[in-house]
């Protein structure tokens, strides 16, 4: 039986609470935080204890959940690794590059397993594609939503670009080249929208567009490969595929003739069926299963690391165009 406690328990603290209670072989020990009035409404409708000491609670668990702001997130975690405690992060890792780095190290000479909250991992529509062979050449991203102070801590670049960078670096199986990116701070005092294009060593191109600040939502990416299309539909949790037919048709695929300079052409659509799963629940589960078979997390500290270090070049990037306009 896994022991956990949460550390956070905001708005997405909550929904991990409601899951660790549904999740098999895991005991819920208690929650930490120093908001007098929501630790005492959360206390009451969960039944669970508050705990006042953030360490009193790391000793009594087997594994952590931070579910804090972003400026919690280095000291909560060091704690607990310290105390030799598996712990599960919200993204992005850290507040800063130094921070992540020190945790990375932490991790690695504690022998815990850490997994970072990128729930975009864990997104059924993601899943769907989970068994093709991905190769993209060109990928393009927009993650617009509308604006919510909560988050607002970090810029779009940490609150909402990061989860596709997390997911192209982890199809794009290459270096990142070049970045260029511009960004403007509208609501906040920092960038609130962003355009950013990543070139990778093995000539893939990714363009991502993210805003809080947007009138409607959008959640969507879509990868170019050879001879094949797919678009990923983060929010409606629907996923389509339309490439050439290489062999039989696919069970379910819609096909059509096209002509082309190479010749008449087989096209294969498809609309691969997203599984229903709860994608919080389901990447903590994952990490509870890591713990359990002694495996790597499904998004590691390293994973983590990377996103976190392609989303401060761009950050570097913007505050270098803002201060030479």
């Amino acid at each position: 039986m896994l022991k956990v406690g949460v550390f956070g328990v905001g708005h997405l603290g909550k929904f991990h609470l409601n899951n660790w209670k549904e999740i098999e072989r895991t005991e819920l020990v208690g929650f930490y935080d120093p908001n007098d009035a929501q630790a005492a409404e959360v206390a009451a409708r969960y039944n669970l204890r508050r705990f006042d000491d953030p360490l009193e609670l790391i000793r009594l668990i087997d594994a952590a959940d931070i579910v804090a702001p972003t400026n919690h997130h280095f000291e909560l975690c060091q704690m607990a690794i310290r105390q030799g405690r598996h712990v599960f992060v919200e993204k992005p890792l850290a507040n800063t590059m130094e921070e992540a780095r020190e945790l990375v190290k932490l991790v690695k000479e504690s022998n815990v397993k850490m997994q970072v909250g990128h729930v975009e991992r864990f997104n059924p529509a993601f899943l769907a594609v989970a068994g093709l062979a991905l190769n993209p050449m060109f990928i393009e991203v927009h993650r617009l939503a509308e604006f919510n102070a909560r988050g607002t801590e970090v810029s779009v670049i940490l609150d909402l670009m990061i989860h596709d960078i997390d997911i192209i670096l982890s199809i794009v199986k290459s270096g990142v080249k070049h970045i260029s990116s511009s960004g403007v701070a509208v609501m906040t005092d920092t960038p609130d929208i962003a355009n950013v294009r990543i070139e990778f060593h093995n000539g893939c191109v990714a363009n991502l567009t993210s805003s809080r600040i947007s009138l409607k939502k959008m959640r969507k990416m879509r990868i170019f490969q050879k001879d094949a299309y797919v678009g990923i539909d983060f929010l409606e949790k629907k996923t389509e595929i339309i490439r050439m037919k290489s062999g039989e048709q696919a069970p379910g695929a819609f096909e059509f003739d096209l002509e082309t300079p190479r010749g008449k052409k087989t096209i294969q659509v498809m609309n691969p069926e997203a599984p229903s799963v709860n994608a919080i629940r389901l990447e903590l589960e994952a990490f509870r299963d890591a713990i359990a078979h002694n495996t790597r997390t499904v998004v590691s500290e390293v994973d983590g690391f990377s996103a976190m270090e392609v989303a401060h070049q761009i950050l570097h990037k913007i505050g270098h165009n803002t201060i030479n306009n």
